[in-house]
């Protein structure tokens, strides 16, 4: 089976919601949230978590870049989708597509990256707490 590798910026709240599925799936979209979009490449995903999710409390003041495959027969339906710059290009999936998603990643989503701001406060588990600092950069890029 031929796989895509796409990347997914993540904050600390989401990241902790994929941790509890074993790396295996992402959490279902809020409300508020009609599309979920991974990213194709790493530099775009690590702009986000940098210049986004570091800056907001909602991501817990971390963005984590995470990176899965996923079965190319299957996202094929989706467009790419260019968001402003070269190279901002991400996929969407409606929300009620996301279950179906999930079921076509094959093995384990990774952390590949972090960028932590400055009211970063690491999570309790110890484990969780070792994937994000471990992977960290306080504000560089």
């Amino acid at each position: 089976m031929e796989t895509v590798t796409l990347y997914r910026p993540v904050g600390l709240k989401e990241f902790m919601l994929i941790a509890a599925a074993d790396f295996k799936s992402f959490p279902p979209r809020l409300s508020w949230q009609p599309i979920f979009y991974p990213v194709l490449n790493q530099a775009y995903a690590e702009q986000i978590a940098f210049e986004w999710n570091t800056h907001d409390e909602a991501s817990g003041y971390c963005g984590i870049v995470t990176r899965f495959r996923i079965n190319k027969s299957f996202i094929e339906k989706y467009q790419p989708q260019n968001v402003g710059s070269t190279g901002h290009d991400e996929l969407w999936v409606p929300a009620e597509e996301l279950e179906a998603f999930n079921q076509h990643i094959q093995g384990k989503i990774e952390v590949v990256k972090t960028f932590l701001g400055d009211k970063f406060v690491k999570p309790e588990d110890p484990v969780l707490a070792g994937m994000v600092i471990g992977n960290g950069r306080e504000q560089q890029r």
